[in-house]
């Protein structure tokens, strides 16, 4: 009974989580976060001082790719640096969640940092899905610092005529 609600698939762990939609309102921060982060201020040729002890953890977000098949949806994200043992990936009916944590061995380095901008910690991303899938009959592959997913899709329901008495 321990493993009620997981799947064990290619040395992942795949659990079945409820359902939840993105609310609008987390809909809107992707969204923000995906304007930003792509470079606003470019033409200005400015670049803000960046303090890693102040950086967001949207920062350490892993970049996902959706793709939608006929019977089954596909997703990828990008996660250099990330071990495999150190995933931990959830399905619900609409919905993946992608966490995960890199590490940093510390080291002593010799005079101060002039740019740190490679991402370190811990990480949580989740994906709303474009139709409802079959967690149970997920797999998973974790190769080269590139995870993928393929989520069968539910079958719809099939429309029935009903008769007026």
């Amino acid at each position: 009974m321990a493993n009620e609600g997981k799947q064990e698939t290619k040395g992942q762990e795949l659990r079945k989580a409820p359902a939840r939609a993105l609310s609008p309102f987390e809909e809107m921060d992707r969204m923000f976060d995906q304007y930003f982060r792509r470079g606003w201020m470019r033409p200005w040729r400015f670049e803000w001082p960046s303090f890693p002890e102040a950086s967001l953890p949207e920062m350490k977000l892993p970049k996902v790719d959706v793709v939608d098949r006929e019977s089954e949806l596909v997703v990828k994200a990008e996660m250099p640096g990330v071990e495999k043992n150190d995933l931990d990936i959830s399905v619900s009916d609409n919905t993946v969640t992608i966490k995960g944590s890199t590490r940093h061995e510390e080291k002593e380095e010799k005079g101060d940092y002039y740019r740190c901008e490679i991402s370190r910690g811990a990480f949580s991303r989740t994906v709303a899905l474009p139709a409802n899938v079959d967690g149970g009959k997920a797999k998973a592959n974790f190769r080269d610092g590139v995870l993928e997913l393929v989520l069968p899709k539910v079958e719809k329901s099939k429309r029935h005529s009903i008769k007026l008495a």
